[in-house]
């Protein structure tokens, strides 16, 4: 049992509000799994400024200013790096994929995270509450986050298996359930030249998607490739800078709810954790159906 939830903002007058509606809504998760949790932000003007890449590593033990030093001289350019608890965002005015070729050969050991122009993956171990605070999440801003709450079934309780899995540009995934396959197709796909970085199976989705949409597939034909590739039971959220989609497994068994309205469509593995979101009373809200892909575009 993990709990989901994720907004997308349309009205830009809630952007300044994105980390505060997170915040509770990741929090009214926490019983659903208080092992770790994770969030992902997109669009937050101090976290990822504006024409600046930037990388979320964990696991490197070293001052942000000596990491924001090593970065600099690799690139030639100025770095910034700032410590998020467990999460090491640095940012520098080049392209994402510059700044994470230049991390992993600076810091071989670090585990990237996430990386992209606009999206800051925070991770942790621990209660949500707890680690929602130490990273200052109620003052991000932005048009749109994600949050996962773990209750560990799958792997360790680490960094490197807590949700969300962004191992593409921009893009994330977050997931309730398991996969029953996934030593199947895990094998496929480094047979394919994909690299894993934990035994996770979340890890597996996420680079299946990956995969699919590096391969120029949208991110709708990618979930029902998953939905035909995959066995378990799952909810699934996927998103990039620009899109947001929620898909269950045939069965449908894991909880997940959806409510829209003209300013936000957001996504919970209960209702509870919409509840609070401005003008729910007026939302359209619904149930996913099975194995239907539900996607919205920027």
């Amino acid at each position: 049992m993990c709990g989901i939830v994720g907004l997308h903002l349309r009205n830009p007058e809630l952007h300044p509000r994105l980390g505060e509606l997170l915040t509770a809504m990741l929090c009214e998760m926490q019983d659903r799994g208080a092992d770790s949790a994770g969030v992902a932000v997109y669009g937050d003007p101090t976290w990822t400024p504006p024409g600046h890449g930037a990388v979320s590593l964990l696991e490197l033990d070293l001052p942000a200013d000596t990491v924001a030093a090593g970065l600099a001289t690799t690139l030639g350019s100025p770095v910034e790096a700032r410590v998020l608890d467990a999460t090491l965002v640095v940012t520098a005015p080049v392209s994402a994929e510059e700044l994470l070729a230049a991390a992993r050969a600076t810091y071989p050991d670090a585990l990237v995270a996430g990386f992209g122009t606009d999206l800051a993956v925070l991770k942790g171990v621990g209660a949500p509450r707890d680690l929602a605070a130490s990273w200052g999440l109620a003052h991000a801003q932005g048009w749109q986050g994600v949050g996962h709450t773990r209750m560990a079934t799958e792997s360790a309780v680490d960094p490197s298996g807590a949700h969300p899995y962004a191992v593409g540009p921009d893009q994330c995934l977050v997931h309730n359930g398991s996969f029953s396959n996934h030593a199947t197709i895990r094998r496929k796909l480094r047979a394919a030249g994909v690299e894993f970085d934990s035994e996770n199976d979340t890890e597996v989705g996420a680079r299946f998607v990956a995969k699919a949409l590096a391969d120029g597939k949208d991110v709708e034909v990618a979930l029902k490739e998953l939905c035909a590739t995959f066995d378990g039971f799952y909810t699934l959220l996927v998103s990039n800078r620009d899109s947001f989609a929620v898909v269950r497994d045939a069965i449908a068994c894991k909880p997940a709810v959806i409510a829209e309205t003209d300013d936000w469509v957001a996504m919970a593995s209960e209702y509870r954790a919409l509840a609070g979101l401005p003008g729910v009373e007026n939302a359209r809200i619904w149930e996913p159906e099975p194995e239907v892909v539900y996607a919205w575009t920027r």
